[in-house]
């Protein structure tokens, strides 16, 4: 029997080696390793950073990526790689060029096939690729004999698709040359070469900049500037003791252009200067033209130069030493402008005055030198004044400027839709005043508003206006920016999923050299279209933005949408435009879809929205029909069960299944090896697989379960899900959200420990004896930024002040546990923007020890604090946005000094049952925006109704009439659900009447 087994493992041994010489004299003779070519993959990857970034530029990447890593390619399918990587590199900046005259209007009919066949051939490689690594991708990894054979068969069996990917990409370089030709032949040259592209910007094809209405408007036609320009004019007119310079910052078409105009105009102004220049730069500007025309509107006596930049900068430095003057320098664009410019503009000179008008708050911020400098941001109008002007323009003619009352609905839809932007509502206006005054006719321009902006004469200047904002971005901003498209109108998206979403269809590029995340890549480029002023934000819990696009810029992003097939979206079962398109976008429902969409195998990315059903053969379905695709995002669909064909989508990254209705997540998602985000938040899901340690790729796993509305929020539910030993093999793991502590059969802070690269961590169910090891672990978490830490139950206590060193880039802090003390080093935070205090009943007064946070935007307690009276000192909270104070029900006095909360917009609190009265110092906060009062006695309700008296009680209305937005929530029994009541609403007075009589 021994001698057996021996002779048994001998053989399977031999056989084994014998197995293994065959497969390694195979791979010898098959296939090549080619060390210069790959030797030279390094140069080529220094290369594409220093490009110029193009559509092409994620695919050339793709092809360098598998000659570096698919090192066993056949030596004909390496070489067929190479060239084709070459002649998309020598493509590339016909692209640029082509794509820079597209954005001038410049670019032929023809041309613009070209464009299309270039893109067209971009995908069929990318797809080449795919298709390749996703056979790879189905072969087996096993032990011992079987999987020894195996590779030797497989490696057989691959042959035919490597002998595939090599006929199809001699195919695709033919179609290329062919392609670049062409090109060449429609007068397409590098930027090099000196291609028009190069040369000044048209501002239309007219030559006439659509903007000049802006400096022409009639004194009777201007709304609601005249505070701010009289406040403007104050600031040029003081005495600063330097060189003073204003910025008027703003999106396209809010009335930065009128406004400058309006001060420059000013007799005031006038009086008190001797020299004065308009100039209006533009994205094209010519320096030399720019100081010629300030020498020219400025000396008034000839004053002889070469003409050269420098000699003219000499002239005007020494010309404005000792004068008075003001120049106004009109849509800047570039930083590059104020650099040079500056130099002609004596900064001594203490009546010197400069009024910058821009787009891009960058800008704004870069030229602030001095604290004589000021940066004014002008917002969206408010509704009472964008109505105003609305009426004002609308009926100049008839109706002695007022609205009729049966256009009133309509009308304040229509102002609606330009959503406070000037330019759009003067436009609209300008147009509906020569319109019969009828509802049909108004109807009939409300419905067709966006495809008016098109072929309208009267707004097309609008469109051209807001369009200059996408023209001036690069390449790598147009992508992200146009994803906006995808989704519904007026739909905003936190900037985490957006930036993760980004990241996942490989727009966001970073250096070899830099030591920046992906994500901080993400969040600069989505900071930079925020201060292009093309992105508008809100900001939620002192660090999230919420995130979204003015309707009037969708729409010109939807343009762009279907001319470059960005997205194909499809709305109740009607496609954007015939073809193919990379991301799939479904709203209202899904029935026909798949059939409806054809076979397009190119989809990689499907998003879904207010979707009415959602099948379980659907989604097979759509995962055998598309099984390349990199994102599915679910997020609020009506899904209940992932099926475990989702483990075919080899390719995928990014997977949201956020508030829908999934309860299990299949083994098979152990399969997705490229998965980076897995979102389960808000989901009836409660256990991870075991197989989630083998996404050795995944950087962001949230989960938390779904609370019942009927429940609210407690610490006595059992919420956190599950994890398996080996989370911490998850090296690349960022964000950790939320799991539970307890019961767990795994030693959960060790594992923690192992994840060097934590931003985010959640930990739920948490019992005193762990939160003690846990506070060492935090210690030692030098990236953390955001921490979410949650007790077993409303009686545990975590006592957290054994962390002496917190983490230093702690941004964001949760506590939903007793406390007997605030930790001390919660006081330390500087970078602290949120806090959340939950649960805690402390009886020492809290504030004392947060108000000098230097960084906190949100505060919010709920059970917190025990104790009678909350004092916030003069000077205290600085940067305070919001503060909510809920379920304090031993409050009985609210103190507010005046010089405390200063910059407050939102403040929210109840239930107090004992406090009986609203803290007089409030009329003080005048940055309150909204003010929302829950579940208070009827008494403290009653005070604050305007006009409104009762028996025995103080009206305090006068301490809250400056506050725009009044609100009093009305808890339902125990549902976690509200009634919602405005300031003096009917129904309100009527609830309080119920009130009182019971």
């Amino acid at each position: 029997m021994k001698f057996s087994l021996i002779t048994h493992f001998v053989r399977e041994n031999i056989q084994k080696a014998a197995l293994s010489l065959f497969y390694f004299y195979f791979r010898f003779k098959c296939e090549s390793f080619d060390i210069k070519s790959t030797s030279c993959l390094n140069d080529v990857k220094l290369r594409m950073e220093k490009a110029e970034t193009t559509f092409l530029r994620p695919v050339i990447e793709k092809l360098v990526n598998l000659l570096a890593e698919e090192v066993h390619l056949l030596r004909g399918v390496h070489r067929e790689v190479n060239c084709l990587k070459d002649e998309l590199e020598i493509v590339q900046p016909l692209l640029q060029d082509a794509e820079a005259k597209l954005d001038k209007e410049e670019l032929s009919n023809a041309a613009k096939v070209w464009l299309k066949q270039l893109r067209e051939a971009a995908d069929q490689i990318e797809d080449v690729v795919d298709e390749y690594l996703y056979h790879l991708s189905k072969r087996h990894h096993e032990r011992g004999f079987i999987a020894s054979f195996r590779k030797v068969r497989d490696s057989f069996r691959t042959l035919k698709p490597r002998h595939d990917i090599a006929s199809e990409i001699r195919d695709i370089k033919e179609s290329l040359r062919e392609i670049k030709e062409r090109g060449l032949s429609y007068g397409l040259r590098s930027l090099e070469q000196g291609s028009s592209s190069s040369t000044v910007t048209k501002v239309d094809a007219s030559g006439i900049d659509p903007r000049l209405s802006s400096l022409f408007i009639e004194e009777d036609e201007i709304v609601g500037i005249d505070s701010i320009a009289m406040k403007l004019v104050t600031s040029l007119v003081g005495d600063p003791p330097t060189r003073s310079v204003i910025s008027l910052v703003g999106e396209g078409g809010i009335g930065k252009t009128t406004l400058a105009r309006k001060v420059f105009k000013d007799e005031a102004l006038r009086q008190q200067f001797e020299c004065f220049a308009w100039i209006t730069v533009s994205q094209s500007y010519n320096m030399e033209k720019v100081l010629r025309s300030m020498k020219n509107q400025i000396c008034k006596e000839k004053v002889e130069t070469d003409g050269t930049i420098e000699d003219l900068i000499e002239c005007l430095r020494h010309y404005l030493e000792t004068k008075k003057y003001v120049v106004v320098f009109d849509d800047v664009w570039k930083i590059d402008f104020w650099d040079v410019i500056k130099h002609s503009l004596p900064s001594k000179n203490r009546r010197a005055r400069i009024l910058i008008t821009t787009r891009n708050t960058a800008i704004a911020y870069h030229i602030k030198d001095t604290p004589s400098d000021h940066v004014q941001e002008l917002q969206a109008w408010p509704l009472g004044l964008a109505w105003e002007l609305f009426c004002k323009k609308a009926f100049r003619f008839e109706f002695e400027g007022c609205c009729p009352k049966d256009l009133d609905a309509l009308s304040r839809k229509i102002v609606s839709k330009c959503q406070g932007l000037p330019l759009a509502i003067v436009a609209i206006a300008g147009l509906l005043s020569k319109k019969e005054k009828t509802i049909m006719e108004w109807e009939r321009v409300l419905d067709s508003l966006n495809n008016e902006f098109k072929r309208n004469t009267q707004l097309s200047s609008v469109s051209k206006i807001l369009s200059f904002s996408y023209h001036d971005l690069p390449y790598h901003l147009k992508s992200c920016f146009l994803y906006f498209g995808i989704f519904p109108e007026d739909y905003s998206i936190f900037d985490k999923r957006l930036c993760r979403l980004w990241i996942s269809e490989n727009f966001i590029a970073k250096s070899r050299t830099d030591d920046k995340t992906l994500e901080q890549v993400a969040e600069e480029y989505l900071s930079e279209l925020i201060h292009r002023n093309l992105v508008s934000f809100e900001i939620e819990y002192g660090v999230d933005k919420r995130c979204r696009v003015h309707d009037l810029i969708r729409d010109i992003i939807l343009t762009r949408v279907d001319e470059f097939r960005y997205c194909q979206i499809v709305d109740e079962n009607k496609l954007r435009f015939e073809g193919k398109s990379r991301r799939l976008s479904i709203f209202g429902t899904t029935k026909g879809v798949l059939n409806f969409v054809g076979d397009n195998s190119k989809i990689r990315s499907v998003f879904l929205f207010s979707i009415d059903e959602l099948t379980e053969s659907f989604m097979i379905s759509l995962f055998k029909k598309f099984k390349l695709l990199k994102v599915l995002d679910f997020q609020d669909a009506p899904l209940d069960k992932l099926p475990k064909e989702i483990g075919n989508l080899f390719n995928l990254k990014y997977l949201n299944l956020s508030r829908t209705k999934v309860k299990k997540v299949p083994k098979s998602i152990g399969k997705l090896q490229n998965l980076e985000t897995l979102n389960l938040s808000e989901t009836f899901v409660q256990e991870l697989p075991i197989k989630i340690k083998k996404l050795r790729n995944l950087r962001h796993l949230r989960a938390f379960p779904k609370v019942s509305e009927e429940t609210g929020y407690s610490l006595n539910l059992d919420v956190g899900v599950k994890i398996d030993e080996g989370i911490g093999n998850l090296e690349e793991l960022q964000t950790l959200v939320y799991v539970r502590a307890y019961p767990s059969t795994i030693d959960l802070v060790k594992e923690l420990e192992r994840l060097k690269k934590l931003k985010v961590l959640g930990i739920c169910q948490l019992t005193s004896e762990i939160g003690k090891a846990l506070g060492a672990s935090i210690e030692k978490m030098n990236h953390l930024e955001d921490l979410r830490l949650r007790a077993i139950n409303e009686d545990e206590i975590l006592d957290l002040k054994c962390i002496s060193s917190p983490p230093p880039f702690l941004c964001y802090l949760q506590l939903s546990c007793r406390l007997h003390q605030l930790p001390d080093w919660i006081s330390k935070l500087q970078n602290l923007q949120g806090l959340e205090l939950w649960f805690s009943r402390l009886t020492n007064e809290p504030l004392k020890y947060l108000k000098d946070l230097p960084n906190l935007a949100y505060l919010e307690f709920y059970q917190t604090y025990d104790g009678e009276e909350l004092h916030f000192e003069d000077g205290s909270f600085k940067k305070l946005k919001q503060l909510k104070l809920l379920k304090l029900e031993g409050l009985k006095v609210l103190k507010i000094d005046r010089g405390a909360l200063p910059l407050l917009e939102r403040l929210m609190f109840g239930p107090s049952p004992l406090l009986t009265e609203m803290p007089s110092n409030i009329q003080y906060l005048t940055n309150l925006k909204s003010l929302e009062i829950e579940d208070m006695p009827w008494e403290f309700v009653v005070s604050l109704q305007p006009n409104h008296e009762e028996d025995g009680i103080i009206s305090h209305y006068w301490k809250i009439k400056h506050v725009p937005s009044v609100s009093f929530w009305y808890k339902r029994s125990t549902m976690d659900i509200y009634d919602i009541y405005k300031l003096g609403e009917s129904d309100l007075l009527e609830l309080l009447r119920d009130q009182a009589s019971t």
